[in-house]
C-alpha cells in the first residue's frame, strides 16, 4: 500500500484508481481546490456534480474539468447553491432528493474565510452560517441519496486550532467580532458536522471526516490584506523556528486537493470515520493549550470531543429550522 503525505497530489493518490461509474458532488467548483478535486475525479472517470453561487464564473473556471471528463468518460455539471442562503440550500437539496440519482462520496468544500462581520440571508455569522450551516442542511437534506459505503468529507483547516464553537453566542451578538476567530469556530464546527454525522450514518456504512487541505495561495484569502498575510507567514515561520522545524511551505492546489480525494475515495472508512485528517493521513491529536505553528500537524481535542459534537447538531437544527 502507498504511504502519501504533505507533498503527494491528487493524481498520485488516484493512481491506478477506477472511478467510472463513481458519481461524486462538490461544493465551491467555481475556484482553487474545488475545481481541482473536481478535475482530478473526472479525470478518472468520476460523474462529479460541482456547485457554486456564481454560475457563469465556475461554468468559465471548470472548461478543463469538462474537457478531461469528455476525454475520460467521466461527466461534470454545475449547479447552483449559495450556502449563505438557506432557501438556497433547500432549493438545491429537493432538486437533487427529486432527480434521486445516488452519490459516493460527497465533499463539503465551499468556504470562505476572514470576512469582515457580515452576515448570511437567514442573519448567521457569514462564515458559521456559510462553511458550517449551509453545508450542515445540505448534506443532511440528501443523506439518503449517499450509497452504502459512501463518504462525506467536510474541508476544515488547522484555523480550527484558533477557536472552539461558542454554542451560546454563534453569531457574535454578544462577543466583539474578530475575523479570525469567526473562522476558527466555523472551522471547529466543520469538524464536529463530520464527527456526529459519523456516529449516526457509519450503522449503513456511510462515514463522514473531517480534512484540512493545508496552506495553500487561493481565493479564499481575498478578504485578508498583504500585510496579513505576510504577518501570518512570519509568525508561522517563528513558531517553527523555535520548534526546530523548517519554514512553512505552500502546498500546490494538487497538493491542497490531495488529502480530499484521499479521504473520501483511497481510505478505508474504519481509518477515517469520525476523525480529522491532514497531508493524507490521520492527524494525532495536541492538546488544547498546546502552542503550535499554523503550518504544524494536530487537531485540538475539542474538535473530536463527542459532546460537543451532539450540542452542535442540536443548536444547529435549531438554527436552520429542521431536525434530522
Amino acid at each position: 500500500m502507498s504511504v502519501f503525505g504533505a507533498k503527494s497530489t491528487t493524481d498520485e493518490v488516484l493512481s491506478g484508481v477506477d472511478l467510472h461509474g463513481k458519481r461524486a458532488l462538490i461544493t465551491g467548483v467555481s475556484a482553487g481546490l474545488g475545481i481541482e478535486t473536481a478535475r482530478a475525479l473526472v479525470a478518472h472517470g468520476a460523474d462529479v456534480m460541482g456547485m457554486a453561487r456564481d454560475l457563469r464564473k465556475a461554468e468559465k473556471a471548470t472548461v478543463e474539468v469538462q474537457e478531461t471528463a469528455a476525454k475520460s468518460g467521466g461527466s461534470f455539471e454545475v449547479v447552483e447553491l449559495d450556502l449563505a442562503d438557506l432557501r438556497s440550500v433547500h432549493a438545491c437539496a429537493n432538486s437533487l432528493v427529486s432527480r434521486g440519482n445516488k452519490f459516493d462520496v460527497v465533499i463539503a468544500n465551499a468556504g470562505v474565510m476572514a470576512t469582515p462581520q457580515w452576515r448570511t440571508e437567514d442573519g448567521f455569522d457569514m462564515q458559521f452560517g456559510t462553511n458550517h450551516l449551509g453545508h450542515f442542511l445540505l448534506t443532511n437534506r440528501i443523506a439518503s441519496l449517499i450509497r452504502g459505503g459512501g463518504r462525506v468529507v467536510s474541508l476544515s483547516s488547522s484555523g480550527h486550532r484558533y477557536a472552539k464553537v461558542d454554542l451560546n453566542d454563534p453569531n457574535f451578538d454578544h462577543t466583539e467580532y474578530q475575523p479570525f476567530l469567526a473562522y476558527g469556530r466555523s472551522k471547529t464546527a466543520n469538524i464536529l458536522f463530520a464527527v456526529e454525522f459519523d456516529r449516526r450514518h457509519k450503522h449503513r456504512g456511510v462515514r463522514a471526516t473531517a480534512v484540512h487541505p493545508g496552506v495553500i495561495p487561493t481565493e479564499l484569502s481575498r478578504h485578508m490584506s498583504s500585510e496579513s498575510i505576510e504577518q501570518f507567514v512570519e509568525t508561522a515561520n517563528k513558531m517553527l523556528a523555535e520548534q526546530g522545524q523548517p519554514p512553512m511551505e505552500y502546498k500546490t492546489l494538487s497538493q491542497g486537493a490531495a488529502t480530499s480525494v484521499w479521504a473520501g475515495i483511497v481510505a478505508s472508512g474504519d481509518e477515517v470515520g469520525g476523525k480529522y485528517c491532514e497531508n493524507c493521513h490521520v492527524a494525532s491529536p495536541v492538546a488544547d493549550d498546546a502552542a503550535i505553528a499554523p503550518s504544524s500537524e494536530g487537531v485540538r481535542d475539542w474538535a473530536l470531543n463527542l459532546m460537543d459534537a451532539a450540542a452542535l447538531w442540536k443548536k444547529s437544527e435549531e438554527m436552520v429550522g429542521e431536525t434530522f
